[in-house]
């Protein structure tokens, strides 16, 4: 398979661009990928004033950067992240990445944190099948999961996701895509842009893929306020996104006492295999959510001690902090993160 490739730089500052893939000029045959490349160029530009475009290039496919994916069970594979914060990453390839290969189509899920990541993984994808990506689900709207999705839903992936995540995403766009142009070069960032979902998940839906069905739940309010779950049911594998976190410390940004409702649910009750938003895949339930459970529950104590000493926020967060410090192992950016979550912490529980 060819791609089409075009330079695309910004109009008002030429020595930032990057090289972006139109999924549109995919092509088996190299020629008939050029000569179809005028349209699909002018069409993608036209929307995107603040670009300049170069000459097209039609690339094949084993030419171009491709994310590694491994294969948990048979058709589902995962990209796994680095699991650090995206301020420690060179590329912001952070979060772990799913896709699931049945029999008439495929889904992935979550998409990364810039085009250049999402080209990435389509590129991967393209590698191992030629069959249509119908679906990619975000699992949150945090910027690690889903400023790659444009790539996908360019190549005809109905975008779908928890039905309070265009409203929570909206609200930050903006300032995602600050921060991703702030930490890394132009070529990752250009032409990244923000999709917004097709489909939403009031509370439970299936995705058919052929052979094989995914199970997504929508979840009350926990990491984020629009956290969504994929099952493959063939394999049994939950892809919980940043329901869990595995190396690097949990992120409170929706609800501590919800998120620790669910960690009591047994949400993985079945699972054969579980894929974390960060971090290793694991077999067992005890061994993925066990020092994140005692992380958010020991947060939770140490919260409501401050807030019963009568402790300010001024100073209940230093004091959390460091009645906290003996669980800074195994996490990664964990000092920064844990005065994070004492102050969404605190701000949450001194109105129980």
């Amino acid at each position: 398979m060819f791609h089409l490739i075009v330079t695309v730089c910004l109009a008002l500052a030429a020595d930032q661009c990057g090289q972006v893939l139109l999924p549109r000029g995919d092509s088996p045959d190299r020629g008939a990928c050029l000569a179809a490349a005028g349209p699909v160029v002018a069409d993608w530009m036209a929307r995107r004033g603040e670009l300049t475009a170069g000459p097209p290039d039609c690339v094949a496919n084993a030419d171009l950067p491709a994310l590694p994916l491994e294969e948990v069970a048979p058709g589902v594979l995962v990209h796994p992240g680095r699991p650090v914060a995206m301020e420690d990453s060179a590329d912001g390839h952070i979060a772990n990445l799913g896709v699931v290969i049945g029999r008439d189509a495929v889904a992935v899920i979550d998409a990364g944190t810039t085009r250049a990541q999402g080209q990435a993984l389509y590129v991967a994808i393209r590698r191992r099948t030629d069959l249509p990506i119908r679906h990619v689900v975000l699992t949150h709207m945090h910027p690690d999961h889903v400023l790659g999705a444009a790539v996908l839903a360019e190549a005809g992936a109905q975008v779908v996701a928890h039905h309070a995540m265009p409203a929570a995403l909206q609200a930050r766009a903006d300032g995602y895509l600050r921060l991703v142009r702030d930490l890394y070069p132009a070529r990752d960032w250009i032409g990244t842009a923000v999709a917004m979902p097709d489909r939403l998940v009031e509370d439970r839906a299936t995705l058919d893929l052929g052979d094989r069905e995914l199970d997504l739940r929508a979840w009350p309010a926990a990491h984020t306020d629009n956290d969504l779950t994929v099952t493959d049911r063939r394999s049994a594998t939950l892809f919980a996104g940043d329901l869990l976190f595995r190396d690097l410390t949990p992120v409170v940004d929706g609800s501590l006492r919800g998120w620790l409702e669910w960690l009591d649910s047994d949400p993985a009750a079945g699972a054969r295999w579980i894929v974390p938003g960060h971090g290793p895949v694991g077999e067992s339930w005890d061994e993925v959510a066990g020092p994140q459970t005692a992380f958010l529950k020991a947060l939770a104590d140490r919260t409501r001690a401050a807030i019963d000493r009568g402790l300010p926020l001024s100073e209940a967060v230093p004091d959390i902090v460091k009645a906290l410090q003996g669980l800074r192992d195994p996490w990664n950016d964990y000092d920064v993160t844990v005065a994070r979550d004492a102050t969404a912490a605190y701000k949450e529980l001194e109105w129980e």
